[in-house]
């Protein structure tokens, strides 16, 4: 990909960061209490992990993009950030990133990540995706409806497509699964470990 068209990439993954967060946090506000803590597709979580894994990356999002180095943060967002209410500590964190992405309008400027430099369009990128698939980790867990904006599944997909291994990614997402499914929704999370049946 030449770097008008990561760049381009990179701008429509921003853009659709606000609808994606708030199909997220529609999910979320229907989580019944008594689920918190039910299996998630994401091997080894809770609806709970899911949600505070999530709730930490919008944490560290604002910092990241206002140049702060991952020394910088430092272990601020490690263990539960969820506490005694998950709802409002999501709503809270994910505003406070959707405020910090409106204002990030460089694509291509270099941010220093735990795996080395990324460009804030790449990192948008990755950031829509987690939005999609762990947002169908949340809601298929606790059973509640997730409806995310088609053209985010089809821009997560496309992203996830590029970086998908035979192998999966190691701490990051399972191998592939087959799905006979022609839904999008169901295609990316099968390309990333998931069973959508």
């Amino acid at each position: 990909m030449t770097r008008d068209a990561s760049a381009e990439a990179g701008s429509r993954a921003r853009d659709l960061l606000p609808e994606a967060a708030a199909s997220v946090s529609e999910a979320v506000a229907l989580v019944p209490e008594d689920a918190w803590g039910n299996p998630s597709p994401c091997e080894g979580w809770s609806v709970r992990d899911v949600l505070n894994h999530l709730t930490s990356e919008h944490l560290w999002a604002p910092r990241l993009l206002a140049g702060d180095t991952i020394a910088d943060v430092g272990d601020a967002y490690e263990g539960d950030v969820l506490g005694a209410d998950p709802r409002a500590s999501w709503k809270a964190a994910v505003a406070r990133s959707m405020l910090a992405w409106a204002q990030a309008s460089d694509e291509g400027r270099e941010l220093q990540m735990s795996f080395g430099p990324c460009t804030v369009g790449e990192y948008a990128q990755q950031m829509l995706v987690d939005l999609v698939v762990h947002g169908w980790d949340v809601a298929r867990g606790a059973g509640v409806v997730f409806d995310p904006p088609a053209d985010a599944v089809e821009e997560a997909l496309h992203y996830a497509a590029s970086m998908a291994d035979p192998d999966g990614v190691p701490g990051l997402f399972a191998a592939p699964v087959e799905t006979s499914s022609e839904d999008r929704l169901d295609v990316l999370v099968a390309l990333l470990g998931r069973e959508p049946a």
